[in-house]
């Protein structure tokens, strides 16, 4: 691996968590293998690795970005992800508030979902431990 490949999985296992570095690396095929390593370096090892913005600043604007685009998935993953970065759950609802004003009350609203669901299912989670 690369210096940049290391960095990038290290920054990726720090905001998502090892568990899901460990399952996406496990189940790459040849087919999808490209697109993770270059997730890894060019997502996770140039933007989110740069020391710019703490990782609790990078979490609530993947947040907003990915609501605003109405990317559910991956939106849900990241809510779990900031958890790790230091963003409470107060943070991500004052980011849907403004994907509620700049970029369409639907699309905040479908988010606000995502985040209800998520949220409890994370307590659920934590309760079950």
């Amino acid at each position: 691996m690369s210096e940049l490949t290391d960095r990038g999985r290290a920054t990726r296992a720090r905001v998502l968590g090892e568990e899901h570095v460990a399952r996406s690396e496990t189940r790459a095929t040849p087919f999808d293998a490209p697109f993770q390593a270059l997730l890894t370096d060019t997502a996770w090892g140039h933007v989110w690795s740069r020391e710019t913005l703490p990782l609790r600043e990078r979490s609530m604007l993947t947040i907003a970005l990915l609501a605003g685009l109405g990317n559910h998935e991956e939106l849900a993953l990241h809510i779990r992800g900031a958890a790790n970065t230091g963003t409470s759950e107060t943070d991500v609802m004052e980011v849907l508030l403004h994907v509620a004003v700049y970029a369409g009350v639907p699309r905040a609203n479908s988010a606000m979902r995502v985040a209800r669901e998520t949220y409890a299912a994370m307590r659920t989670e934590e309760a079950g431990r």
